[in-house]
């Protein structure tokens, strides 16, 4: 790496820590472009050469941030010795990395966030197919052993993250749940949902209506 390239990355790290630093001060009616170049010390300049907009700036922070937490998802099953002991491991690592990482969360949870998702979503999941191989990799093969129910991957994904996802948003913005009885609780629930036969501690979910 020339030293150019080196003080660009500097530069840009500086701008995303300062705009979570901002973000968790003064939520996102305070993430402007003139408090994120005093709380940074980089120039306005220096912010659209590397970012284009104040936009530009939390989509890069957005997609740093949800590439290190699907790493960690990924890191959570890569050795899991079956799939049910794997959805455990991958809900206790999202809560975890929500109570370790409380402002990065709330901006991954938030509305904001969803509107990213909604005007740039390919470039979104692009992140996230780049570093899904391992997760899915990990669930197809549960899937060829009969562990896990043989749906279209999307549905999987959700029924999967969708509680987790869930409880999480709760915790960050009312705050009137435990992410200690959630992590007890929501494995074996999830488990039930996509497991190959619907098993759940030796117990058979309801047949529907005939």
């Amino acid at each position: 790496m020339s030293p150019k390239q080196h003080r660009g990355e500097v530069t840009s790290d500086l701008l995303l820590d300062a705009a979570l630093r901002v973000y968790a001060e003064a939520g996102e009616q305070g993430l402007t472009v003139s408090a994120v170049t005093r709380a940074s010390g980089v120039s306005l300049g220096s912010l659209y050469h590397h970012f284009g907009s104040i936009d530009g700036l939390v989509n890069a922070l957005l997609t740093r941030w949800l590439g290190r937490l699907l790493d960690e998802l990924a890191d959570a099953v890569r050795h899991s010795p079956d799939a049910r002991t794997g959805v455990r491991s991958l809900v206790h690592a999202y809560l975890a990395f929500v109570q370790e990482h409380p402002d990065v969360s709330r901006l991954l949870h938030s509305s904001r966030a969803d509107q990213v998702g909604m005007s740039r979503g390919k470039e979104l999941r692009d992140v996230q197919e780049a570093r899904m191989p391992p997760l899915s990799s990990w669930a197809l093969r549960y899937v060829e052993r009969g562990e896990l129910a043989a749906l279209q991957p999307a549905l999987l994904e959700s029924l999967l993250l969708g509680p987790v996802v869930g409880v999480s948003r709760l915790w960050l913005t009312v705050g009137d749940i435990d992410l200690n009885d959630a992590a007890r609780i929501l494995p074996d629930r999830i488990w039930r949902s996509i497991s190959a036969d619907g098993v759940a501690d030796g117990v058979m979910d309801p047949p529907g209506p005939a």
